[in-house]
């Protein structure tokens, strides 16, 4: 089983982003044929990060890059903004998402996270905008329910592991 195991980590580790310690913690359930489909494991993986504590969540949270960086990425974070046009934005646009990084980050102390899928850079900003507004625990409780929309959609480009 540990060429399973090795397989399985491989292709799920970066579902949630630089966090393997989620697709580790679900593995037994995996092996031991618990989890059986997709939905399932979407579910062991969000109970995972969800059970956590916040010092987790928060090192999750703060693991994410900030929309529209010059910083490196993973792989499929580049994809994802790519997919939205954020390596497209003009240098209103550009200064835009910079500045509310800045805000943002200054008043949560982690990156402003959305699942970008089916999202115009318009959209992006507005929601940027409107969630500065939260308190801290409302935004901590959103950041976490977009990660796991994130995993939803990079769970899906997966898919389930034959066996």
């Amino acid at each position: 089983m540990a060429a399973e195991r090795s397989d399985f980590l491989a292709r799920y580790c970066g579902v949630y982003e630089a966090s393997p310690w989620v697709a580790e913690g679900v593995w037994p359930a995996v092996e031991a044929r618990s989890i059986t489909d997709l939905d399932g494991l979407a579910e062991a993986m969000r109970a995972a990060v969800d059970g956590a504590g916040r010092d987790a969540q928060l090192k999750l949270i703060r693991a994410h890059p900030e929309l529209a960086s010059r910083a490196r990425m993973a792989d499929a974070s580049v994809r994802e903004q790519s997919g939205a046009g954020l390596d497209q934005c003009s240098p209103e646009e550009f200064e835009a998402f910079q500045r509310l990084n800045g805000l943002y980050n200054a008043r949560f102390g982690f990156p402003f996270i959305v699942a970008v899928k089916g999202l115009t850079r318009t959209d992006i900003l507005a929601a940027f905008r409107a969630r500065l507004d939260n308190d801290p625990r409302t935004e901590l409780d959103t950041a976490l329910a977009q990660i796991h929309r994130i995993a939803g959609f990079r769970l899906q480009d997966l898919g389930f592991p034959d066996r």
